[in-house]
Parts: structure tokens; C-alpha cells; sequence
């Protein structure tokens, strides 16, 4: 779509419209079918499935990242893995503090703010906290490593420690403290980041209804409790927002922030959770640049913008998320790497473009970020480059959709394409330095 026509159908979907409330609700390590709505029979996900029959399911929609923290660094900031400032789960390697994240581009626009979960993007005393980059309030984690325990000490309230009990379950607690900040926004729009850290590994869980009758492995009963924990949560969110009288002026998605991983080293995962509704098995798991490690849930309803029940098979990515939502509030911002999804909340196809992902490790004790590896998506076709200067693996995924077929050698000029394209779109990381220690 040119510019002009692309800017003349924003511009009349969203004329005489107030703006819209914004609501990102993020479960963490969400298995690509472990949600009703994507296949998953035997989880209980009812409120998720319910936003897919009101709004629209995305089956080719993709994380900015296979791991978390640059995945919600591409999330924030609208940068694919190849320019985001956080390219690596780097400890506390915090974004630079004239990062400019979609959040401060809505409080700027007179939002209020609030994000409750995991930030992973900078501890306390960095550039990087929620504080500096567009939030007017945070509770939860603010170093990833401290969201691994479900039982902490205690949890960020800004800048302040929030003591908690031995018995506190800090998911309840962060959903507790998003429904609070929720009902008190009244008289200007806001923007909910609903990053919660459930289901991700430890499976710690105070309850294992409805599953504990089971004869599941005791680690898949808590996998299982853990992902219905999420949607209801997820339902909580949307019942406030029905009682607000908001809901239908607020955009609403879901989505995983990654991945799924497996429950024993196969690629079944926990109950099939990489499998497709073509029934392939997607290859790979968190940590990897195969559809496996990087593919996800994501679902949005927008009442009179979506159509219920509809589907857009267009691929997508986090990059995308920054343009959708400054579009939707009327803001103004900058050129990022991702396209504005209103065009397809409309019904209308994809721009042909090609997603672009990086993967890295990152060793605290040396301070060295490695590169592991590359990606991209061009239509129909995925290239992964293994490791750097490898050539490239390249599959069709609209017949192979679990990456079984190395088709390169068959197709060497699509091959050569995309992996210069793999080449042009990377820019030299930002050096990680400073390590902080998140128990303060």
C-alpha cells in the first residue's frame, strides 16, 4: 500500500473516533498450541478462546526474539533483532536511556501507563528501568533472573521494594496490582502491559485445579495450572474492562513472548505444544531461530475494528507492535523496523517484507555477546543461518511448516536472497557492560 492511500486509511478508520484504550496482555514461554484456540484439548484456556471468537487470530505471527529479553526489547522499542538495543538475555544490560519505546510515545500522547510482570530490560539504578522509559507505574520483576522463582523476597513497586510473605505467589500479586492500576484509569486512555510471567519455568504453583486428579507427570499438572492461571488472569482483565464500560474502545492482544519449551529434550513439548492446526510439528523450542522457538499465539479484538471469529494469515512480529499502537492513539513517532497492523485488523493482506530475527548467549562473567545465528521470513519462505557464516538452511513453510526440507541447494538463488538480506539488516550490537547483581 503507498504511503499516501496507507495514510488516507488510518486516517478514515480512525476519524471521529475517540482514542483507544490499549491492552498487551504477554504470557511468558506459551507454547505455540498450548491454548484452545490454537489446537490445545486438554488445558483449560476458556477467556483466551473467547478473544479469539471476538476478534481476530493471527496463525504466522512471530516474537521479536527467541528468548526474553530481546524480545521485549524489539517489543518496546519497534526494532527487529538485527538493530534492538538488547540483543541477548545479558543479565542487567539495560536499554540506553535515549532508547525511545512505545510507551513513552502514548504517555507523550497523554496515556497513562502501567506494566505489571516482567521487564527484563535494565535493573534498578540503569538507563533502563520502566520509570525512564514511558511508565507511569510498574510492579513485578525488573532483572529476568529474579522472575525465575515464584516465591521472591520481593517484587518492584517502581523504585521501591514491596516485602513479600513466604506464602505470597507473585503471579497472583502482579495480577492483583494490574486489576487495581486498571480501575483507577478513568477520564484519559491507557495503556495496560500485562507482561505475566506464568507459565514459565520453575513450574511452581500454590494450586493444581482443575488437573490435580490426573495421571499427568506432576511437572505437566503444574505446566497445565500454570497456563490456566494465565488465562485467568487474562480473563480478570477483560470482566474489568466490561465492568469499566471501556471495552469496546480497547484493543486488546495476546500473545507468548517466545517459544514454548519441551517437557523432556523431544519436540512434543508438553502435551504437543509446538503442533499446528495442519498438524506439523514445529521444529525447535525456545532458544533456537526455527518456527519452534520463535512462532506464538497472538490474537486481537478490537469491537467494530476486528470482525469476531476472523483470521489474517499474513506473518507478523513484535517489530510490528510499536507502529499498530502509536497508529491506533493518533501519535506521532518515529519510522521503525515493524508495519502497522490496523491495515489488517481491517481484513486487508500483509505488505510483502521480510521479518528478521538475531540470536545471541551472553557470558556474565566475561561480559561477551556471542552471535548464535540468523533468520528471516519472505513470504512463503524461511532462511536460518545456524551460525554466523554458515550458509544458509532455506524452507518452504507453506508445505513444511516443520522445517524438515533444507530446499537451498535446489533453490540457490532464493537461498543467496535472503541470506544477503540476513547480512544487510544487522547493525554491530551495542557493547553490554556493567553487571549488577539483582538481589539488592
Amino acid at each position: 500500500m503507498a504511503a499516501l492511500s496507507r495514510r488516507s486509511f488510518l486516517a478514515g478508520l480512525l476519524q471521529s473516533q475517540p482514542r483507544p484504550n490499549i491492552v498487551f496482555i504477554l504470557l511468558d514461554d506459551l507454547g505455540y498450541a498450548d491454548i484452545g484456540c490454537y489446537g490445545q484439548k486438554r488445558i483449560k484456556t476458556p477467556n483466551i478462546d473467547t478473544l479469539a471468537r471476538d476478534g481476530m487470530r493471527f496463525p504466522n505471527a512471530y516474537a521479536g526474539a527467541s528468548v526474553c529479553a530481546p524480545c521485549r526489547s524489539v517489543l518496546m522499542t519497534g526494532l527487529h533483532g538485527g538493530h534492538a538495543p538488547i540483543r541477548a538475555n545479558a543479565g542487567t544490560s539495560p536499554l540506553p536511556a535515549d532508547s525511545l519505546t512505545i510507551a513513552k510515545v502514548l504517555q507523550q500522547a497523554g496515556y497513562a501507563t502501567g506494566g505489571f510482570g516482567k521487564w527484563g530490560l535494565g535493573d534498578a539504578g540503569t538507563s533502563g528501568v520502566p520509570s525512564k522509559h514511558g511508565f507511569d507505574q510498574f510492579y513485578g520483576y525488573l532483572h529476568q533472573v529474579h522472575a525465575h522463582t515464584y516465591f521472591p523476597e520481593f517484587l518492584w513497586e517502581n523504585d521501591k521494594h514491596d516485602v513479600l510473605g513466604k506464602s505470597a505467589y507473585s503471579a497472583d500479586r502482579i495480577a492483583d496490582k494490574s486489576i487495581a492500576w486498571l480501575k483507577q484509569q478513568k477520564g484519559k486512555p491507557f495503556f495496560l502491559y500485562a507482561t505475566y510471567t506464568v507459565p514459565h519455568g520453575r513450574y511452581e504453583t500454590p494450586a493444581l485445579a482443575p488437573y490435580e486428579a490426573t495421571d499427568w507427570p506432576e511437572k505437566e499438572k503444574a505446566y497445565a495450572a500454570m497456563v490456566t492461571q494465565g488465562d485467568t488472569y487474562a480473563g480478570r482483565i477483560l470482566s474489568t474492562l466490561k465492568e469499566m464500560g471501556v471495552e469496546q474502545n480497547t484493543l486488546v492482544i495476546f500473545a507468548s513472548d517466545n517459544g514454548g519449551v519441551t517437557a523432556d529434550g523431544h519436540s512434543t513439548g508438553f502435551f504437543d505444544s509446538m503442533r499446528t492446526a495442519s498438524g506439523a510439528l514445529l521444529r525447535g523450542q525456545k532458544g533456537t531461530l526455527y518456527e519452534g522457538g520463535i512462532r506464538v499465539p497472538f490474537l486481537a479484538r478490537w469491537p467494530g475494528r476486528i470482525a469476531p471469529g476472523s483470521e489474517n494469515k499474513s506473518p507478523i512480529y513484535f517489530a510490528d507492535l510499536f507502529p499498530t499502537f502509536a497508529d491506533a492513539a493518533g501519535a506521532r513517532a518515529p519510522k521503525v523496523d515493524g508495519t502497522s497492523l490496523l491495515p489488517l485488523f481491517a481484513g486487508k493482506p500483509g505488505p510483502n517484507r521480510t521479518l528478521h530475527w538475531e540470536h545471541y548467549t551472553y557470558n556474565a562473567k566475561t561480559q561477551v555477546l556471542t552471535p548464535q545465528g540468523a533468520a528471516v521470513r519472505f513470504g512463503k519462505w524461511k532462511a536460518v543461518m545456524p551460525k554466523p557464516g554458515q550458509p544458509v538452511e532455506l524452507y518452504d513453510l507453506s508445505s513444511d511448516e516443520g522445517e524438515s526440507n533444507d530446499l537451498a541447494k535446489s533453490n540457490p538463488r532464493i537461498a543467496r536472497r535472503l541470506a544477503a538480506s540476513i547480512r544487510e539488516a544487522h547493525a554491530p550490537p551495542l557493547p553490554h557492560t556493567g553487571i549488577m547483581d539483582w538481589v539488592r
